[in-house]
This record gives C-alpha cells, sequence and structure tokens, in this order.
C-alpha cells in the first residue's frame, strides 16, 4: 500500500519536475528568453548562443533537483517512446569531474536508427540517426533524468518518428486556418493551435496472478479464459465506489502526473470489472501526446508500487468492455478564441460553420486515414463491439446542430439585414447552448459542444498519429475554401454557396443514430461508406494517391515515408500475432494440456475404482468422455496452429502474410481458444494452471 496522504499543496508541487515557461523566464536572460519564445511561437532556428545558455540553465535546475543524466526522449515507430541517458559528468583531471552540459547536446542527439523500425527505410548497417529538441514541448524530470522531447530522423533525413509528423501537421492547419480567419477580417491572430484531451483508460490487475499468466506476460493480453460467473452484465462497476486499493493508486497516479505538469482532471471505474479510465485538461496536441506517452510509462511504474499491474491493451478480456482513448480535438486561436464553439453572435456562428462543414469534408472524404491511424492487432478485437464504435466512420452533429445543417442545405444560411450583418436564418443558432442534445457513445466522431470526440483510439494508442491525420485533412479542406474565397467579389455569396454544396456532397457522412444497430452498417455501405473492419483491411490505403497527395503538397511525409509507414504497420500487426500465436501453442502444449490429460486420468481412476465397487459411474464415464473429447480437439488445434504458423513462411509480401494471419492463423487461434476454455469451465479449480477470469477481474 502507499503511504499518500492528502496534502492541499497540488499547487506548489504542480510542474516541479518540469522545465516550465515560467521558470525559464525566470532564469534565463531576457535576450535569451525572448530567442526562445521567437522559436516556439514561429519555428525559426535557435542560434548556438542562446542554445547554450539555455542548455547551462537547464542542467543546473537539473541538477538541482537531483537529475544525473540526460536524454532525448523520442517517438519512432514502435509504438512506444525512446530513450538513452547520458550523464552530465565530464572530466577535468586529477580524477575529477564537473557537470556539464551544452547547447549542442541540447539541440541534437544522435542514437542508433538501426535497431527501429524504418518500414526498408535504413539498411540495417546504416546506423546513424538524430535526435532534435522540440522546443514547443517542455523538458521535464523523471528517474533522475532529465527528459528532453524531441524529433528523430535518420541519417538521410527521412522522418523515422511519430512527432515530427504532428509538429509540421500543426504548422499546416495552422496556416490555413488563419487564412480564413483573415477573410472574417481577423487580422490580430498570429497562429492557430489544435489541442487535445485524450482520455485514459486501461486495467488493473494484481502483480501476483499476472506473475501466472503467461499471455498477459507476453501478449499483454488473455489469450485463454473462460468467462467469469459475473461480467458488467449488472452495470455496478461503472461510477461505482472506488476500492480502498485502487483508490490508493489513483491518488498516487494523481500526484506524480501533476508533478510533470500532466493536468489530470477526472478519474472513475469503468463498465468492465477492474477497469478505469483518467482523463486531463486539454492542452496543444504535441503536448498532449508527449504527457499521454509519459503517463502510460508512469501509470505502470505506480501500479508495480501498489502490487498490480497497469494493463493497456485494448482487449484484455473477452467477454467484457475493452478499453479506449477517446481523443477530444479542438482548434483555437492564439488569442483563446475556440473556432468550434458556436458562439453567441451570428459572426461568430458563420466562422463556427465554416469550420463545422470543412470537418465534415474532411471526415468524410479522408476517413479511410482517420481509420488507418487507429489500427492495430489489439484494436482489431474492439472496433464494432458494443464497447466501442464501428469500424465505418461517421460525425454525430446531435438534433440541434443537424438542423441548422438541414436549414444550410434548404438555402436559408445566410441574409443580410440592414446594419450589413451576418444574419442566420434560423433563430436556434445564435444562442446555441452546448449540451442541447444527448451523447452519443457509438458515434466514431462526435461533436460534444465546442470540440470533437474521436472514440476510436485504442487505449495503447499513440495518439500522434490520429491527431495529425486530423490536421492534416481540415488544414487541407481549408486550404481548398480560402482558395476559392480569396479575391472573391462577393464573399458572402460566395461563402454561402460553399458551404451549402459542400455540406450537401458530404452529408452522407452524418449520422445521428445507435452505431451498434446492424442496419446502419448496411445503409452505410450503401452510402459508400468505407467499412474497413480490420488492420488488414484499412492500412493498405495509406499509399492511395489521393493520400499521398495531401501529405506531399503539405511537406508532412513524403511518398517513400508514406510507404515506409504502411509496411511498419503491417509488419507490426503480423509480428504480434505471431508471438500470441506462439505463447497459445506453449501455454496449451505446456499448461492447458497436461492438466486436462491430468483430470483426464483422474476420472478414468475413479470410474474404475466405481465400477470394481460396483457403484454406478454413469456421470462419471460421461465427463471423462467430454474432458478426453476436449483434450483432443486440443491437441488437434495446436498443431493446427503450428501448421498455419509454418505456412506464413509461404504466404509472400507484406500485405499477403498479413492477410494470410488475419485468415488462417488468427481463426486457427480461435479455434484453439474455444476448445481449452470449454475444458476451464469443468476443470476443478485446484488442476488448472494458471489464474482464471474471476482471479483477475475480481481480486485487486
Amino acid at each position: 500500500m502507499s503511504d499518500f496522504t492528502i496534502d492541499s499543496n497540488v499547487p506548489e508541487y504542480f510542474g516541479s519536475q518540469v522545465f516550465t515557461e515560467e521558470l525559464m523566464k525566470t532564469r534565463l536572460p531576457k535576450n535569451v528568453f525572448k530567442a526562445w519564445m521567437k522559436t516556439k511561437n514561429t519555428g525559426c532556428p535557435l542560434d548556438t548562443d542562446a542554445a547554450d545558455v539555455i542548455a547551462s540553465v537547464m542542467k543546473e535546475w537539473a541538477v538541482e533537483n537531483g537529475a544525473t543524466h540526460y536524454t532525448h526522449w523520442f517517438f519512432p515507430m514502435t509504438g512506444i517512446s525512446a530513450e538513452k541517458h547520458d550523464s552530465f559528468i565530464s572530466p577535468v583531471g586529477g580524477g575529477q569531474v564537473i557537470m556539464e552540459f551544452s547547447g549542442k547536446e541540447l539541440i541534437k542527439g544522435e542514437p542508433d536508427a538501426s535497431s527501429f523500425p524504418s518500414g526498408g527505410l535504413r539498411a540495417t548497417y546504416e546506423a546513424r540517426g538524430y535526435t532534435a529538441w522540440d522546443p514547443t514541448s517542455p523538458a521535464f524530470l523523471h528517474d533522475n533524468s532529465l527528459y528532453i522531447p524531441t524529433a528523430f530522423c535518420s541519417y538521410t533525413g527521412e522522418i523515422l518518428d511519430k512527432k515530427t509528423p504532428l509538429l509540421r501537421s500543426m504548422d499546416v492547419i495552422s496556416e490555413q486556418a488563419l487564412r480564413i480567419l483573415r477573410l472574417f477580417g481577423n487580422t490580430t491572430a498570429r497562429r492557430v493551435i489544435t489541442t487535445v484531451g485524450p482520455e485514459q483508460e486501461y486495467f488493473l490487475v494484481d502483480k501476483k496472478l499476472y506473475d501466472q499468466r503467461r499471455d498477459l506476460i507476453f501478449a499483454g493480453r488473455t489469450l485463454f479464459g473462460a468467462k467469469a460467473p459475473k461480467g458488467q452484465e449488472l452495470e455496478d462497476h461503472y461510477f461505482g465506489a472506488i476500492k480502498e486499493r485502487v483508490s490508493c493508486y489513483m491518488k498516487d497516479l494523481d500526484k506524480e502526473l501533476w508533478k510533470l505538469g500532466i493536468y489530470a482532471k477526472t478519474k472513475h471505474n469503468e463498465v468492465a470489472p477492474a477497469q478505469h479510465e483518467f482523463a486531463p485538461i486539454f492542452t496543444a496536441s504535441n503536448i498532449a501526446a508527449d504527457q499521454n506517452a509519459l503517463a502510460l510509462v508512469v501509470m505502470k511504474k505506480i501500479a508495480l508500487r501498489h502490487g498490480l499491474v497497469c494493463l493497456v491493451h485494448e482487449k484484455p478480456f473477452a467477454g467484457v468492455n475493452g478499453s479506449g482513448k477517446h481523443n477530444n480535438w479542438s482548434i483555437a486561436t492564439n488569442e483563446g478564441l475556440n473556432l468550434l464553439d458556436p458562439g453567441k453572435s451570428p459572426k461568430d456562428n458563420i466562422l463556427f460553420l465554416t469550420f463545422l462543414v470543412a470537418i465534415i469534408k474532411a471526415i468524410d472524404e479522408y476517413a479511410d486515414l482517420l481509420r488507418l491511424s487507429v489500427a492495430s492487432a489489439g484494436n482489431d478485437h474492439r472496433l464494432g463491439a458494443n464497447e466501442a464504435p464501428p469500424a465505418v466512420i461517421s460525425i454525430f452533429l446531435g438534433e440541434e446542430l443537424q438542423k441548422i445543417c438541414d436549414a444550410l442545405e434548404s438555402g436559408q444560411m445566410i441574409k443580410e439585414n440592414s446594419n450589413s450583418e451576418f444574419v442566420i436564418g434560423v433563430d436556434a443558432l445564435p444562442n446555441f447552448p452546448k449540451d442541447t442534445t444527448d451523447r452519443n457513445r457509438t458515434s466514431p466522431f462526435a461533436f460534444t459542444g465546442n470540440k470533437f470526440e474521436f472514440r476510436m483510439l485504442g487505449s495503447s494508442d499513440e495518439i500522434s498519429c490520429t491527431n495529425m491525420m486530423l490536421n492534416t485533412t481540415v488544414a487541407y479542406v481549408l486550404k481548398e475554401f480560402a482558395d476559392k474565397l480569396e479575391g472573391s467579389a462577393n464573399f458572402k455569396a460566395d461563402l454561402n454557396t460553399l458551404l451549402k454544396q459542400t455540406y450537401i456532397d458530404h452529408k452522407r457522412v452524418i449520422f445521428n443514430g445507435n452505431g451498434y444497430d446492424d442496419e446502419w452498417i448496411k445503409t452505410a455501405e450503401g452510402k459508400g461508406l468505407p467499412n474497413r473492419q480490420t488492420t488488414v483491411d484499412a492500412v493498405p490505403h495509406y499509399t492511395d494517391a489521393k493520400n499521398i497527395a495531401i501529405f506531399e503538397e503539405f511537406k508532412v511525409l513524403t511518398k517513400t515515408e508514406i510507404e515506409s509507414r504502411t509496411e511498419i504497420l503491417l509488419e507490426n500487426y503480423t509480428k504480434v500475432l505471431n508471438i500470441e500465436a506462439l505463447t497459445m501453442v506453449d501455454m496449451a502444449r505446456k499448461q492447458i494440456l497436461p492438466a486436462g490429460l491430468c483430470f483426464s486420468d483422474k476420472l478414468a481412476t475413479g470410474v474404475n475404482t466405481k465400477l470394481a465397487a460396483g457403484v454406478p459411474a454413469d456421470a462419471d464415464k460421461a465427463l471423462a468422455v467430454k474432458v478426453a473429447t476436449l483434450n483432443t480437439a486440443i491437441l488437434a488445434g495446436i498443431e493446427n496452429l503450428e501448421d498455419k504458423l509454418l505456412g506464413a513462411k509461404d504466404a509472400g509480401d507484406t500485405v499477403s502474410t498479413a492477410r494470410y494471419y488475419r485468415s488462417d492463423v488468427f481463426c486457427a487461434m480461435s479455434d484453439l481458444r474455444a476448445a481449452a476454455d470449454e475444458l476451464e469451465t469443468i476443470t476443478p479449480e485446484a488442476l488448472w494452471p494458471y489464474p482464471t477470469y474471476a482471479d483477475l477481474l475480481f481480486n485487486v
């Protein structure tokens, strides 16, 4: 248990482990701070002299707070963060050292790039890679090291990480959104920022029980397991009273996150037993991505202090809800104007509608990109079940906002009054309240008052890719709008025509009903909306010509980098299923089948004993036959899965291999699991080789 004690000094220690802007303002010379602010706000390079001063001050602060090392913290295509730690020590002779850190070391690092996924961009022997400081995301202290958020690229300049495309996408949506704002007379905004608040779901299980499950250790999810007698059917866990052990964990987690400047705001029990959630306050997209990745590390670390393990796999347990990550996305100016807030004045409403219609078009035209941004072997188990949105991308607007869009389509939208102001032809909009309609938890992309909630991300997903897709696609549509409207002789009339026609062309993507309804899936297919149910269906569309075109136009990614990412995603999918299949074979051969055979022997002995004593043994014989039949099925399942794994060698290229794993290997895994799980339901607890669902879900 934690020795956590309640305190009221959160404002005093909040961000105490972060080299904040306020600290920089206090400790840096004014000219250096000004230079850094210019770099942060405009992206211009920081000169070497200023970098040296910042590095020296940053080092002094870190050492004062117990740091001995620094690391360039980056996000390769592994899906998790990476770090290499170097100490501050520098020899000065006589066996003495001093603590040094230069601007050069701050700005650029040189990790080995050969062992990270590159999708064919680099040969194994081509090892050199570079990390480059992201001055817009603050450095922080963790485990006695100074962590410096950085981008990561190869020696030849190819992008090998997830941060760089996100930063580029933030620049392009800012540029295009400013063009729209200028058309509406806003001349003061200098930058438009996309913000994100990712809600994070997770499970907590007892560490001692976790250590007895090879599937949890190797795959992060249970590959075998019969349902517990009780699951989530009573709906008593969601928002229920938090158990003491979990509460202590959550308190410690909050404190550590707050020290790291992470705005952890909400915590509660989720739907499934042993499932929980925390949610932060919105912040800029790249900082939100860094903080969410850091939070995942801290969540797991704190759990171990409490004798727990934090599971962030999308579907750790069959038969209960899996875990997602709801990406609450919005867009605002540096002056604080939320461009997705309908506002109160007609003029603000027209601006809001312009961005809304642009987003509708972007989601419709580039649904494939949004879908593949959440594609993974883990998320395949979750999407489409009655716990997560379907694989079909749609937008929920709500009843009142839908009426406004219908009015737009009917041609009643914009007219002029005597004051030459924009006037809305529907009375509801000028005072459009934020919560005029219920939330729709079945919608992949739902408007929720002043933001959109994208609910398809898996709990383990790194959020950079999704937000890079959102930023880039919306920027592309905003560019189309600006290109058509700049220089217009009649801006109001042309805007009205543009919004109306765009909405008519793309309203098919709007659906305000139940996304779990099978009828919606049929309707969506009739509308031509793609339904790419698995990773293998979704990822190959990364390289569609229209998708490559927008990334290359904005210089977010090159065609080569997109092709490499496609390769990496499919290879990773195959590797995950291969690990899972090998783990199943190992568990079934060494644990499940021996347990079944042992039970079979005991039943046979019991039958023979009873028959010799003249005692009826009909029930014993029936059970013995059933167990023997299941043992035979399990052995056959093991051999079939092994054969399918051998067959993967001849599957062909990366796409074909991934499809083979999905169609052949995955089906063989399912067959083996079905037989093993049935055997578990009739095997005495003392003979079963590992903790059951009942143990894992109800013993925290």
